[in-house]
């Protein structure tokens, strides 16, 4: 699954721009999604295409897809162009929610996929969806998550414990994410109360607001850098290795094979460099705009998973003298040897460098 999932963005990325209808979305992107997850679009006891969500009031009403298992509906799944909002949508998945017998509703514009159940109030479909994939920023519990909808695996009594913890989940995250962005005032307050012994006026709420969005997102970056140091080997073997010829190929030359990398492992020193690289870019390129990926010969870290938008290289296993690659705007990669996690901090100003490049190219 993973690999066709994998393999469907990568198609979604170069054809959406040719696809103009909400049925070719359809054809393009949201059947092979349900292929994937194991189903037979083809066979109308697994997939009803046009299914009658008939209300009392309203006849004719009908639903993109809907899923069965031994004969009973099991997901319903609205569809949109992909250019569509997707939270301009959901009234009308929530209307036919209420009139089958699905316990989970899905609604997408074959690049996002929202998903819906009933935790608040029975057969009352849930306002906000519990759990979120988005093609274009493809994360590794994404995987974890739709393989729980996969035909072999699907089981309803599991999916709907799970999400209620992660509806919530999600929504602690993007709430807690927002109050480091732009602290409400009851978010002040509170921790100003903690340190503060006078009257908080209008004059100490102001104060106090840079104060707690400084000290909460420095705390959170000292925590980071602890974590990498305690896990570092601080020893540096000094000894000669030849480097991979393929490093020194340009990024425009090199394609990863799936196929040829499936012997890579990642390794924790790989992934705590990858967030050293995201803590560099904190506040000036978003985490979702930040991809990895691993190849025997290197660690690369790309900016919109896009390989001929790299960003730097890490290059950890099996080296006596570890480096990181990083790139100049002619996609040039100067390599600069660490001995250490910690060391990739010394070239935030070429890691941020190499990364606003693109952004500058978005814009345009």
């Amino acid at each position: 699954m993973k690999e066709q999932i994998i393999s469907l963005a990568e198609r979604i990325a170069s054809l959406k721009d040719r696809i103009e209808t909400e049925e070719a979305t359809k054809n393009a992107f949201v059947m092979p999604f349900l292929q994937a997850l194991g189903y037979d679009v083809f066979n109308p006891l697994e997939v009803i295409p046009e299914f009658i969500a008939d209300q009392s009031t309203k006849k004719g009403e009908k639903v993109d897809y809907c899923i069965l298992k031994e004969d009973d509906p099991i997901m319903i799944i609205e569809c949109k162009n992909w250019k569509e909002n997707l939270n301009l949508h959901n009234t009308q998945l929530e209307r036919y929610f209420a009139f089958t017998k699905a316990k989970f509703g899905i609604l997408t514009n074959g690049i996002e996929y929202y998903f819906y159940t009933d935790l608040e109030e029975v057969n009352k479909m849930d306002t906000i969806p519990f759990l979120k994939i988005n093609f274009e920023n493809l994360k590794d519990q994404d995987f974890t998550h739709l393989n729980k909808f996969h035909k072999s695996e699907f089981n309803v009594e599991q999916i709907f414990d799970s999400a209620s913890e992660l509806k919530y989940l999600n929504a602690i995250k993007a709430y807690f994410e927002h109050e480091l962005n732009t602290p409400s005032a009851d978010f002040v307050r509170f921790f100003t109360k903690q340190v503060y012994q006078g009257k908080i006026t209008e004059k100490v709420a102001h104060q106090f607001t840079s104060i707690v969005k400084k000290a909460i997102n420095t705390k959170i970056n000292e925590t980071i850098n602890q974590r990498l140091n305690s896990a570092l080997n601080t020893q540096n073997i000094e000894q000669k290795e030849e480097v991979n010829a393929q490093e020194n190929l340009s990024p425009d030359e090199i394609i990863i094979d799936q196929d040829n990398e499936k012997g890579t492992v990642t390794t924790q020193e790989e992934i705590d460099g990858y967030h050293a690289i995201v803590d560099i870019l904190n506040g000036i390129v978003d985490e979702e705009h930040i991809a990895y990926r691993d190849t025997k010969s290197y660690f690369g870290v790309l900016f919109d998973d896009n390989n001929r938008q790299p960003i730097c290289r890490l290059y950890l296993n099996n080296r006596s003298k570890k480096y990181i690659g990083i790139f100049d705007e002619d996609k040039n990669e100067e390599k600069y040897q660490i001995s250490k996690i910690a060391h990739i901090y010394k070239y935030s100003k070429e890691i941020i460098k190499a990364a606003e490049k693109y952004l500058t190219v978005e814009t345009e």
